[in-house]
């Protein structure tokens, strides 16, 4: 079936009249995950200084350093033809650009020849000999097309190896700097200044100050919120406000505001910044007040130093015609972003520290926005070890990996730490039944020995905050809906099944059969139980536990977007969910919203994204803020900050569930694509993926649903166009598919094209 379709879609683009010719080269190249390798940074500002200039500098000098001995290579295959994949392809490295000129194998450290290849993912560096530390090496890539054309080179990617080498190593970026200016200048009096930079960052204050001979004294306020017009001196929760006295000197001068170090955010398990960058707070608005009003001091001009990790704001976009979810989608995609600044998913500004459940909504949302991987790679490998307290988030361990295994295809992080990630699947809390629990007496000082938890207190969380921990009309129940903790706890299970089945795919990817059977005999054995246990028949819902009829939210979402409920369950629950509304906090928001649409509710998934009251995106952007916040609102969290990832899950809902676009194998070789754009009558979309971005534009109304897609070069799409009746006729680019004889699947509520290859398409749907 796969075959005939492609052949006539290969007929199609024949008569369309495309190009036969060839010679577009592969791009994109990445080396480790990593495709800045080639740029250097000068404390954090970019340079025009290559690789192999370094020894000419004596500056303080970033580069992106490759820990690998044997580097994994992956780059983007063409597209401009119509179901371009890849059959061949031919690497060569050396250590010298001009190696590649003289066409000698001698001056080669590695040529591949051409191999019979599909992969353009996670493809090893094959010499015999290992990579040298500390050295500057150069590679290229060929690839041959499924009609045996040959592409020309691509571009020279170079990089530098670190001092000291693994056969494995997780690589990342320097943390980098971009200079911001303010949007508006505002005199508030003959001798005050406000200044207002748009959106908040993680950063530092620089001034041009004209003083006179005798010199002065200014005061620098930096803020999160304003009030009154002016920087709010007093702001709520942990959000920042800091003064600083800045003595003047004589005539025009630039000043260097020192950041003032927080006790809280930069001791114990807090992650520091790197002193090429400083100390930095987040502040979007300033003040700079000279003390005397009679100095004839005058500011000149003001710029704020942001510190990010790496961020190609290119790489992704979403456009559709509500301007209430662009706001949403601009909001949680420019969080991503900002929160990068210490170079590891943290908690927001009030603590810096990593916690898994901040994490994995940080690692979904920098997938679906930017195309880069190490950070969500090394946040993951350095939570193996450092993991916090709630149960839940260190079965996210293993979620964090098979998510990072399904969108690069690179299975070194799993094979390295797979001890570790069977350990955190929590198995050993298994009992007959299958199900897992804390409280039947085998969380031993050995199994947390075994997960590196070295703390106290170790239990189910559930949501966060918990009962009473807010002055909130939730206070009595929190942010978990009134959950109700029995032995065995429907959240923790429905993590663990996920962790099961994550284990089970990584021991058949490294060969581990009898791994295979056991977690797959572990999978099933917790799914019977879990509707045995949880399921109330008569309600259509879960249960919280195995003791109560208490059936929570989370009960019900959780499940519902782990693919733990039947189908003949999924009305009822998405119902039930639909009808208890958004009572979970904005990390629960994350799972809310995975259940609503994996439901395929999309009415409702986009309702909650644009509603207007407490919960919801459009009260932070109301309350001032330009990061997501940690809660919804002050009142649900009063010592909230102002700067959490985690409240930013619209940055990936909207592109994988709305949007609809999805790795369904390692590497994203093969991708589902099923917008599910409720009411919405146009959305463009720009989505990346590690073999290059997929970009669709949406335009439907009552009779008509036109789908224009392109797909990267080597992937195979599933495609799913909304039904709305049995006679609805389906064209692709002009062409009725029953002329062209692809075969169309009903799949519930959506017409499926199995196999859609690489290329641009048009495919509609339009109902007599």
């Amino acid at each position: 079936m796969f075959q005939l379709f492609v052949v006539t879609l290969l007929l199609l683009t024949a008569r369309a009249g495309l190009a036969e010719e060839y010679g577009k080269a592969p791009y994109g190249l990445m080396t480790d995950l990593l495709e800045k390798t080639d740029v250097v940074w000068r404390d954090g500002l970019p340079t025009q200084l290559q690789l192999d200039e370094l020894g000419s500098a004596i500056e303080r000098l970033q580069i992106a350093e490759i820990r690998s001995s044997r580097p994994y290579f992956s780059w983007i295959v063409p597209n401009d033809k119509k179901n371009a994949r890849q059959t061949a392809m031919r690497i060569q490295v050396a250590t010298t650009r001009d190696a590649f000129d003289r066409d000698d194998q001698t001056t080669l450290l590695w040529d591949s020849g051409k191999r019979s290849e599909a992969s353009s993912t996670a493809v090893p560096f094959g010499a015999q000999e290992p990579l040298a530390p500390a050295s500057i090496y150069f590679w290229r890539v060929k690839i041959w097309d499924q009609d045996d054309r040959e592409s020309d080179w691509s571009e020279l990617k170079a990089f530098k190896t670190a001092s000291e080498l693994q056969e494995y190593a997780t690589s990342r970026y320097p943390i980098v700097k971009k200079i911001d200016r303010p949007i508006q200048t505002l005199a508030i009096n003959d001798s005050t200044t406000f200044l207002d930079f748009e959106r908040a960052s993680f950063g530092q204050i620089k001034l041009e100050i004209v003083a006179p001979e005798t010199g002065g004294a200014a005061l620098v306020r930096l803020g999160e919120r304003v009030k009154d017009g002016r920087v709010d001196r007093k702001p709520a929760g942990t959000t920042r406000f800091w003064e600083y006295r800045l003595r003047l000197l004589p005539g025009r001068q630039t000043y260097a505001v020192k950041t003032r170090v927080d006790k809280r955010n930069s001791t114990g398990a807090a992650f520091l910044m790197p002193d090429y960058i400083g100390e930095v707070m987040p502040f979007r608005y300033a003040e700079v007040e000279f003390c005397d009003p009679n100095s004839k001091c005058q500011l000149v001009a003001a710029e704020r130093e942001t510190a990010t990790y790496p961020f190609d704001e290119t790489a992704s976009r979403f456009h559709c015609n509500r301007d209430d979810l662009n706001r949403v989608w601009e909001l949680c995609k420019y969080s991503i972003a900002a929160t990068s600044f210490a170079g590891v998913y943290l908690d927001g500004d009030r603590e810096r520290i990593p916690y898994e459940g901040d994490a994995l909504l940080n690692q979904l949302s920098h997938y679906s926005v930017d195309r880069e991987y190490s950070l969500a790679r090394f946040s993951q490998e350095y939570m193996i070890f450092h993991p916090t307290w709630p149960t839940e988030w260190n079965l996210q361990s293993v979620q964090m990996a098979w998510y990072d295994y399904l969108y690069t295809g690179d299975a070194r992080n799993i094979a390295k730490y797979y001890d570790d990630l069977k350990a955190k699947s929590l198995v050993a809390l298994a009992e007959e039944n299958g199900l897992i629990s804390t409280r039947k007496g085998k969380l031993t000082p050995e199994v947390l020995d075994s997960i590196h938890f070295k703390g106290s207190g170790f239990r189910d969380i559930v949501d966060w905050p918990h009962k009473g921990l807010a002055g909130n009309e939730n206070a009595d129940s929190g942010e978990t809906d009134g959950f109700v903790f029995n032995d065995f706890n429907a959240v923790v299970n429905a993590y663990h099944y996920f962790a099961l089945n994550s284990m089970a795919n990584f021991a058949q990817t490294l060969g581990k059969d009898a791994d295979v059977k056991f977690f797959t005999d572990q999978k099933a054995k917790l799914n019977d139980s879990y509707q045995t246990v949880f399921f109330d028949q008569v309600r259509g819902v879960y249960r919280d536990g195995e003791a109560t009829e208490h059936a929570a939210l989370h009960s019900n979402m959780f499940p519902l977007a782990f693919g733990l409920v039947p189908a003949d369950h999924a009305a009822s629950v998405t119902k039930f969910i639909q009808s208890r509304g958004m009572r979970c906090s904005v990390y629960g928001a994350q799972f809310f919203l995975e259940a609503i649409y994996q439901g395929e509710n999309d009415s409702y998934g986009l309702e909650r994204m644009t509603a207007d009251d407490l919960r919801g995106w459009i009260n932070m952007m109301r309350v001032g803020s330009t990061i997501t916040l940690e809660a919804w609102d002050d009142r649900y969290k009063p010592n909230q900050d102002w700067n959490h990832a985690w409240g930013a899950a619209p940055a990936n809902i909207i592109p994988r569930k709305l949007v609809g676009i999805e790795p369904t194998s390692p590497g994203c070789a093969t991708l589902r694509i099923k917008p599910q754009i409720a009411s919405l009558t146009e959305v463009d979309a720009k989505i990346p993926t590690i073999r290059g971005p997929v970009k669709t534009r949406v335009v439907q109304n009552a009779q008509r649903f036109a789908l224009d897609v392109e797909i990267p070069g080597n992937v195979d799409a599933e495609v799913y166009i909304p039904a709305v009746a049995d006679n609805d006729r389906l064209l692709v680019d002009g062409e009725p598919v029953s002329d062209l004889e692809i075969v169309v699947k009903r799949a519930g509520k959506f017409w499926v094209l199995p196999h859609v290859g690489a290329g641009r398409w048009q495919i509609e749907r339009v109902t007599p």
